[in-house]
């Protein structure tokens, strides 16, 4: 069997072979220049300066901003979240190198596609020289045989090969494959990313840019709704645009249907979707069981996805009560599980358990105040090392170096703390960044961490 029949053949995972399709993006693009085109086609950027986010592995000097602007690709990984750019920055350099670029789902290519692909770009490095950069969606849904196959392609250059997937690469992944190929890591787009967007597509669309104004009202909501998705947030406005396009539908309207799925009761009053989350959370962090219920069904009952309202649980467990009481995380978490395993409706009435547990807890932000303070002095400070006594020492070398030395095992000392040892940067002051409360289980947090101070004060 060739490289080339491990793919999309018998072995094929989740794929079929359908002779007469192909799912190239350079072959489904219609010849008319009136055809309809998706907005998030149309607004998909032409140069780096137009691409939301990603400024980690795009900005001056970065290997793959000098690979773009050398015309020199190289085979590389896209890894991260939906709606990200891994398909337009694929694109983008496929242009800067002037590759002729084919594009393939994993999901749906069948070894004819594959092998057209592959038999395209030979035909072109032979008779021209022309690259040919083989973009591959969702490769983590190809096999690890498959995967093998197109390493003899990629070594001998008949491809530039660009996988994008939304999973490690690490477990997803051949070794032999990953080795070869240069990985990039994604992260969802900020909400500053996403205005950029929304700017950017109220410029291009007629409608749109008309009703800038109201859509600015509720921009907010829907680039929460995105959640760093910018595909998802062009999709939700050309939704937009094609109701507000009935003259009789208010954008705050259209955009509460959207935004919910078309809900009943949600918006009647003029409610926007996250001044209803805003009044939950603060009912619960208010200790108002009743009110927080209320905001809970209100919600509820106007179709907001039960998942999204879960995890805003499982975020107020952690902000507003933390470890005054732990059980609140717990419970908001089994609550969670509940209602996936039940479903609807009778997985609610676990979320409703724990929203009047959330709301009756002790209070306590210390967990989130702090976790905020030592964020802050992480991205101010430059990256100190750690220090060299509490480093692992697995080696020869790495014990004469004095890694691990006088390193001090705690359950060896008095009360199974050693006293006045450092655990920060040797470059750092010791920084008190969690403050105990004196309510819940926080008042013996704040107990024990006055004794070990004291432990600390006799130790110096």
């Amino acid at each position: 069997m060739s490289q080339l029949d491990l793919i999309g053949g018998k072995e094929s995972h989740k794929m079929t072979d359908k002779p007469d399709s192909t799912v190239a993006d350079n072959a489904v693009e219609s010849a008319h220049s009136n055809a309809y085109r998706p907005l998030a086609d149309l607004l998909r950027p032409t140069s780096l300066s137009e691409v939301a986010g990603q400024r980690h592995i795009l900005y001056p000097g970065s290997a793959l901003t000098k690979a773009i602007e050398s015309q020199q690709p190289h085979s590389l990984l896209f890894w991260g979240p939906p709606g990200t750019g891994k398909t337009t920055l694929a694109k983008l350099i496929a242009a800067s190198a002037n590759a002729h670029y084919i594009g393939l789902s994993a999901i749906m290519a069948g070894v004819k596609d594959i092998r057209e692909a592959v038999a395209t770009a030979g035909d072109l490095r032979r008779s021209n020289g022309q690259k040919t950069l083989l973009f591959i969606d969702e490769i983590h849904r190809f096999n690890k045989s498959q995967q093998d196959a197109f390493l003899p392609f990629v070594e001998n250059g008949t491809i530039i090969l660009v996988g994008a997937t939304t999973e490690n690469p690490s477990f997803s992944l051949n070794n032999a494959l990953l080795s070869r190929l240069q990985v990039y890591v994604l992260k969802s787009l900020s909400n500053e990313d996403l205005q950029g967007v929304l700017q950017r597509a109220c410029n291009s669309h007629d409608l749109l840019s008309e009703k800038r104004a109201e859509i600015a009202e509720v921009a907010e909501a829907l680039i929460e709704s995105a959640d760093g998705d910018a595909r998802r947030l062009l999709v939700m406005l050309e939704l937009l645009a094609a109701q507000i396009s009935d003259p009789t539908v208010s954008v705050e309207h259209a955009a509460a249907q959207i935004i919910t799925g078309g809900v009943r009761r949600f918006d009647q009053q003029g409610d926007h979707f996250y001044d209803q989350i805003s009044a939950l959370h603060k009912s619960v962090r208010g200790s108002n069981p009743d009110a927080a219920l209320y905001w809970f069904c209100r919600m509820i009952d106007g179709g907001t996805d039960p998942h999204y309202l879960a995890r805003r649980l499982v975020r107020i467990a952690s902000e507003d009560i933390g470890n005054a009481d732990p059980r609140a995380l717990e419970i908001t978490n089994n609550a969670w599980i509940a209602f996936e395993r039940l479903g609807s409706p009778e997985g609610e009435l676990a979320l409703a358990q724990a929203v009047i547990f959330l709301a009756l807890a002790a209070k306590s932000n210390a967990v989130y105040n702090a976790y905020k303070q030592a964020m802050a002095d992480v991205r101010a400070q430059k990256t100190h090392p750690v220090p060299v006594h509490l480093c692992n020492a697995p080696t020869k070398l790495m014990k004469e170096l004095g890694y691990g030395h006088d390193y001090r095992y705690a359950h060896d000392e008095p009360y199974a703390y050693a006293a006045n040892e450092t655990y920060f940067p040797d470059e750092m002051q010791r920084t008190q960044y969690y403050q105990p409360t004196d309510r819940g289980m926080e008042k013996k947090l704040a107990e024990k961490m006055a004794f070990l101070k004291q432990l600390d004060d006799q130790a110096q």
